[in-house]
């Protein structure tokens, strides 16, 4: 398949209280975003042209620019509003979203208090985060040599670009390994995430998921533990020792991107696409497109 260059695309984006052409929405080189990080963006998923969770999310964009210091010159309702009409012009029935705020090129140092903060909305169709074949089947995970940093060292909570700088570095070294992705430990060793996603496990009919004390508690992932409850499917939050991961019988991962996505392996550990995997990914992908709720 051939590669489409993100900067070079026909379309919409929203940027900065209006619709530009898509290849017209440039940032200079010198942006602080892109040099200091100072950088927050949410991904969500349409579906049958509706945001999933869009005011969540779009709550969750002002926290973070809010965790990382610096304020969205719009409104939480503006933004809002502005994800609906991308969708509408983009035309997409199901598609990824991304909203972005930045600091701008104003100033160029470690502080910049002056300058200007930028914000943009695109969309695009983005089917599956992984093959859909391998997928049925569960992916493989690598165990990251990366850990997420504790969390009195990083705005954790922020969904900030600066932190998936190590997520980049372990999928892409998982990748050249052959795997689909990479499982990543917290700063105490213990089970965290992967690089993108959240992560859960099942044995016993329960479902056991990584206390989120130094990472994104996903959307999706909470969405994912209110379906399992209201199934009476019994949820636990814990510090979950690597040790512990053999004894799991099945496991999956959350986000938006992600959906929900069966784990075959991680490393030498294997699991089986299970009754409670197969049931959590009907249940979202019937959630979703509105056929039921929690």
């Amino acid at each position: 398949m051939a590669l489409i260059p993100f900067d070079d695309r026909d379309g919409h984006i929203w940027l900065d209280g209006k619709l530009v052409p898509w290849r017209d929405a440039t940032t200079h080189v010198l942006t602080h975003g892109l040099h200091y990080g100072s950088c927050v963006f949410e991904g969500q998923r349409v579906y049958n042209r509706k945001v999933f969770k869009l005011e969540q999310h779009t709550a969750r964009l002002f926290e973070s620019a809010r965790l990382m210091g610096f304020e969205i010159p719009f409104t939480e309702a503006e933004i809002n509003g502005a994800c609906k009409m991308v969708v509408e012009v983009a035309g997409l029935d199901d598609a990824y979203m991304r909203p972005v705020a930045f600091r701008g090129s104003e100033q160029m140092s470690v502080s910049a208090q002056k300058s200007k903060i930028h914000v943009a909305v695109a969309v695009w169709p983005w089917p599956s985060m992984f093959d859909p074949e391998i997928k049925r089947k569960g992916i493989r995970l690598d165990i990251a040599r990366w850990r997420r940093p504790a969390p009195d060292t990083t705005p954790w909570k922020a969904k900030a670009a600066g932190l998936y700088m190590i997520c980049t570095l372990s999928k892409h070294e998982a990748e050249a390994k052959g795997y689909a992705d990479a499982m990543m430990y917290d700063w105490r060793g213990l089970v965290a995430e992967a690089t993108g996603a959240n992560i859960f496990f099942v044995k016993e009919g329960k479902l056991f998921t990584p206390y989120a004390d130094c990472f994104l508690n996903g959307l999706t992932r909470q969405t994912v533990m209110d379906l399992a409850r209201a199934r009476q499917i019994e949820v636990h939050e814990k510090y979950i020792q690597p040790s512990e991961v053999g004894t799991f019988t099945e496991c999956f991962l959350t986000g938006s991107a992600a959906e929900v996505t069966p784990v075959g392996s991680i490393g030498d550990w294997t699991f089986e696409v299970g009754k409670i995997t197969q049931t959590m990914m009907e249940d979202y992908a019937n959630i979703v497109r509105g056929k039921h709720k929690v």
